[in-house]
Formats: C-alpha cells, structure tokens, sequence
C-alpha cells in the first residue's frame, strides 16, 4: 500500500465559533472534519467537569499542506484575537488521498 502526504490541522477554540468555521470549511471545499468537546488549561483558564454555553471544541482535518496553512491563517486573522484560539499542523500520511 502506498501511504501520501498530508497536513492535519488541529483547531481549539470556544465552541460558539463553530458554526461560523464550518461555514468558511465549507466555502473552502474542505471535504471532511471532525469536531470534539475539548477540556483543558491555557491562557484563558481553565475548562472541566461538566460543559456549560462556554465549552471549547477541537477540531481535526486533513488537507494539502498549502490549504491547511491557507486555512489556519484566514481562521487566525478572523477569530485570533476576540476568541480563544489555537492551532497547529501535523504532517500525516494518508492511504487514500483522494478523500481529502
């Protein structure tokens, strides 16, 4: 099997913003994402126990290197600084890399 290079960009933010990034995902052509609840500590406090209106998400998906970057910026520049928001990439390898 041949495995093909990929980025995986992981997002963590205020669940309230996730509407507004599936909307830009989707005007993207982003074929596919994964959206979780997220608890943890950063420089906004810290999130857990049970979730409430302020809960985080994180989200995952794979796209092209440029795209990811392309993507990652664009959500920096919109959100970065009114919302709790953090970002990195990831590079993975993929079986079928026509899925993304």
């Amino acid at each position: 099997m041949q495995f093909h290079s990929k980025s995986m960009l992981t997002i963590v933010t205020e669940a309230l913003l996730e509407n507004d990034l599936v909307e830009l995902f989707e005007a993207r052509q982003i074929r596919g994402w994964t959206i979780v609840a997220a608890r943890g500590k950063g420089a906004h406090g810290e999130k857990r126990g049970s979730f409430d209106a302020n809960e985080n998400i994180q989200i995952e998906l794979i796209a092209s290197t440029a795209t990811a970057e392309a993507l990652a910026e664009e959500i920096q520049l919109e959100y970065g600084q009114h919302y709790a928001l953090v970002q990195w990439l990831s590079e993975v390898r993929v079986l079928r890399a026509d899925k993304f």
